[in-house]
């Protein structure tokens, strides 16, 4: 195959561009600080009820993370599956975008005392299914638009326009922090920034959806109801994904890795603000600092895979993350000592900006190459996201009761486990990949 005209692998990544912004703005800067400070403010104390019990403020932002990616875990191989016998990605892509971002805006209206808690955990919910919805379908036009050769440029090509669109929406959101806080409100800024990022992400999103294809049909005559069809193409995908053994290698490897990449990525914030007792103005400079290396990075480990191969850059990353697992864990404890841990969190947020997104776009477009050439890329990459999604379920729900009971340094350090057992996948997947190409040869 021939990858796509320029214009529409520039469309496609204006959708990393697009909702990103949310990632970065929501769920690692703004909203995890708002939410601790005024559940704090509110009750005067760390704790939070809600449904009947107290819970930990940092805890109950991790659990309800985990309940909504446990929700989109449920919907997404079956809307896939009909999405591909239907030919209509776009249009699902389009609905999950929509919710994410009208639940974002509606977060102008979460103000941290006692009734407005369930508002600001449902709206952040909300805006997590549209913003993983949405993400599997725009991840499947990658083998669509792309050939393989190309697939790692353009996957990190997508990350890095994600980081650049971001950065700008968050040092926009920083000044209107800074604007509100000199006149005594520490409350609108967040807020106004909130609404910013659903208008910013459906806004954005317009010239994805308009320069995306629509997608084929898998099925071209429907002799059964859309939902018996989904079901089908579900059980074919899952059929070729067991036969084929690198495939199937790599998607356990990817799970184990991802339950730490993506945890440390939501938990990063709460992790400087709680353990760390920096101030939020440095903590937004942090996050802003992650982003522009992330940039980088996503590049740097692109044009690294092309020389080395996918599978060994990933092992290299995957150890370079153990690296920051580690030194988070030592640095909390100077932390507990008095030791002032300022510089060393920003040494720490520079090695993470340096591998997290390489490892993301390598993973994805690692994956799309393993994929055998096919219709059914949604239900494909249902599987890919299903996998991180459900990594993310119980990264985050191990990371929050441990944190619950054992303090989130040992949280952190938990994770070294899953990068482990991540980093034997990949080696493992390494040496059935060369036994397949020698046995092809």
């Amino acid at each position: 195959m021939q990858t796509a005209p320029k214009k529409v692998i520039n469309a496609w990544a204006m959708y990393d561009w697009a909702n990103s912004v949310y990632n970065l703005v929501i769920t690692t800067t703004f909203f995890p600080i708002y939410f601790a400070a005024v559940t704090k403010q509110a009750y005067g104390e760390e704790t939070v009820p809600f449904l009947g019990r107290t819970f930990k403020n940092s805890s109950l932002y991790d659990y309800a993370l985990a309940t909504a990616y446990a929700i989109i875990v449920l919907l997404l191989p079956i809307l896939s599956s009909i999405a591909d016998s239907r030919g209509n990605k776009k249009r699902f892509m389009q609905f999950f975008c929509y919710l994410g971002g009208l639940a974002c805006c509606a977060m102008f209206f979460f103000k941290g005392d006692q009734p407005s808690v369930g508002w600001g955990i449902g709206c952040l919910m909300l805006a997590s299914i549209g913003f993983v919805g949405s993400l599997v379908f725009y991840n499947s036009y990658l083998p669509e638009i792309a050939a393989p050769e190309d697939r790692d440029r353009v996957s990190a090509k997508g990350f890095s326009m994600g980081y650049i669109g971001s950065v700008l929406l968050q040092l926009v959101g920083f000044g209107l922090v800074l604007y509100f806080s000199g006149k005594g409100d520490n409350s609108s800024g967040p807020l106004y920034t909130f609404l910013l990022v659903g208008l910013w992400w459906m806004g954005f999103a317009q010239i994805p959806f308009k320069h995306l294809p629509k997608g084929q049909a898998a099925v071209e005559n429907h002799t059964k109801n859309f939902l018996t069809e989904g079901f089908i193409e579900l059980g074919k995908v899952w059929r070729q994904v067991k036969s084929m053994p690198v495939l199937k290698q790599f998607l356990m490897s990817f799970f184990f890795y991802s339950m730490g990449v993506q945890t440390v990525m939501l938990a990063a914030t709460l992790f400087g603000s709680t353990v760390l007792k920096l101030p939020d103005t440095n903590l937004i400079v942090t996050v802003v600092l992650i982003q522009l290396v992330a940039i980088a990075g996503a590049v740097g480990m692109a044009r690294l895979s092309t020389r080395f191969g996918n599978i060994q850059v990933l092992i290299g990353a995957v150890i370079f993350w153990i690296v920051v697992c580690v030194s988070a864990y030592f640095i909390a404890n100077l932390a507990e000592q008095g030791i002032n841990t300022e510089y060393y969190f920003y040494g720490l947020a520079v090695a993470v900006g340096l591998v997290m997104g390489g490892i993301q776009a390598i993973s994805r477009s690692t994956y799309s190459k393993l994929m055998p050439v096919t219709k059914d890329t949604a239900s494909f990459f249902s599987f890919y996201d299903v996998t991180e999604k459900v990594a993310i379920v119980i990264g985050m729900l191990s990371f929050g009761v441990i944190d619950e009971f054992l303090g989130m340094k040992n949280s952190v350090l938990s994770l070294v486990l899953f990068f482990c057992i991540g980093l034997y996948g990949l080696v493992i997947t390494l040496y059935k990949q060369k036994r397949s190409l020698f046995f092809k040869s």
